[in-house]
């Protein structure tokens, strides 16, 4: 039997009756084969990203209001924070896949947007072929590597199986990250973005664009809702639901990455960094950033 999060140290249970899932700052990873009725529902969405490698058969996944299918070759990633689930598709066999959760690199953001399906799905189902293999080949050395207890050499890469590997050293930690992030930039590069997502209004596209562009800025529900020509009451009901979270979730998330960026591209102080990321109080800044990211960011930068 597949070793469940719940098995995993410090599970976040939803306290809602969903399933748990692993706190921030672990990465965790494994490979599962389910049968038909298989499933996970967690209606407070997890605190980690959760990432999805299909190898054969199909899954479903959704999160907020955005759903996707998974076959062989599709990686599907869910940010954290949104109400999500995912299951074996109704009718196929069964669903094998890798999956990982852990707090994603600031860097991979920007391969990922293409692929926006909204609700903070990214879904990349058009990865060519010839890169599936190696794509395979870099889970099995993330799942060795998270493995690795710093002593020796790390164990060789093995064929799949229903065994969990959880990184608890920052090497091991970062030598999966290493992985992991080979094998979202195979996949992002050489596939076909999806088209926009259908329906998604232009002024919260355009909203979500100024978040992006200056996450640092003074931003407000006014200020943004000024800025694509509605008022901050309908505008801040429509951004929240087509988008699965508020505007100011949306702004201290953009903030949070951004932060990460300068934390791990510059040797600017912590402080400067807050303040430059949008963070009046360093103090502030520096409980969300570990509620995000599992660690101060201090330790963040020091890891990288």
């Amino acid at each position: 039997m597949p070793v469940r999060a719940v098995g995993l140290p410090g599970s976040a249970d939803s306290g809602t009756g969903g399933d748990p899932a692993p706190p921030p700052g672990l990465v965790v990873l494994g490979h599962f084969d389910q049968p038909p009725g298989y499933g996970v529902s967690r209606p407070h969405g997890s605190a980690s990203w959760l990432f999805t490698w299909t190898t054969a058969g199909r899954g479903r996944l959704w999160q907020g209001d955005a759903r996707t299918a998974a076959g062989a070759g599709d990686l599907v990633v869910l940010a954290p924070g949104v109400p999500h689930g995912y299951t074996v598709e109704p009718g196929a066999r069964h669903w094998r896949f890798w999956w990982a959760h852990c707090q994603a690199r600031a860097s991979w953001a920007t391969w990922l947007r293409p692929y926006d399906r909204g609700d903070g799905v990214y879904a990349v189902t058009s990865t060519p072929a010839g890169v599936h293999e190696r794509v395979e080949a870099a889970f099995r050395r993330m799942h060795a590597d998270a493995r690795w207890t710093g002593t020796g050499a790390p164990p060789a890469p093995a064929g799949p199986d229903d065994q969990v590997a959880v990184a608890h050293g920052s090497a091991a930690r970062e030598l999966a990250l290493s992985a992991l992030e080979e094998i979202v930039l195979l996949t992002t590069a050489g596939s076909r973005p999806a088209a926009p997502r259908p329906g998604l209004d232009p002024r919260i596209r355009r909203a979500r664009e100024l978040i992006d562009a200056d996450p640092g800025a003074p931003h407000t529900v006014r200020s943004l809702a000024e800025g694509v020509a509605l008022s901050p009451s309908r505008f801040a009901h429509l951004f929240s639901r087509q988008l699965g979270q508020s505007p100011m979730r949306a702004l201290r998330e953009a903030r949070l990455r951004h932060a990460a960026r300068l934390l791990e591209g510059t040797d600017l102080p912590v402080e400067r960094v807050a303040a430059a990321s949008g963070f009046a109080s360093p103090f502030h800044f520096n409980r969300v950033f570990r509620e995000r990211y599992g660690i101060p960011p201090g330790a963040y930068r020091a890891q990288r």
